[in-house]
């Protein structure tokens, strides 16, 4: 998995944060978006819970999640990072294994859920440790919820 800076670069939370405000409010507008805006937006419009937080710039910027609350701007930086593999095919495998849990789960919004509990496990696995993350077990675990969920 890759360890450089990727699509956002060295963003500060806060600037990552009214990235994704700004995405979603010149989508909303139609107006032109950055290719890196488009997928952002994107993965806005799957998530209507997200959206009254987008809607308020200061908002989005400020949030600080509560309890055992899901963290929005992780969920959609999880699904950013997946379709972004994806894209790539990197780890090698990763877009037919996303093929196969789109057939089976109906739909490739559904798929990129299953990769990304798969890559937040490894990833924590990698913190955990102290080590790089494993792409070698990134896929394991993404397989192996693959046959569970053929075997239901």
């Amino acid at each position: 998995m890759s360890s450089g800076a990727g699509a956002f670069g060295a963003y500060t939370r806060e600037q990552l944060r009214q990235s994704y405000a700004e995405a979603w409010r010149k989508s909303r507008e139609r107006r032109p978006l950055t290719p890196l805006e488009a997928l952002i937006a994107d993965v806005i419009a799957l998530h209507c819970e997200y959206q009254p937080l987008l809607e308020d710039t200061r908002a989005a910027i400020d949030f600080e999640p509560r309890g055992d609350a899901e963290n929005p701007f992780l969920h959609m930086g999880l699904h950013l990072a997946v379709r972004e593999q994806v894209s790539i095919d990197r780890p090698q495998g990763v877009r037919e294994l996303e093929r196969a849990l789109a057939a089976r789960v109906g739909d490739e919004h559904g798929a990129e859920h299953v990769l990304m509990e798969a890559l937040a496990e490894t990833l924590w696995e990698a913190q955990r440790s102290a080590h790089a993350p494993d792409e070698s077990r990134y896929l394991d675990i993404a397989r192996a919820r693959l046959r569970m969920l053929e075997s239901r």
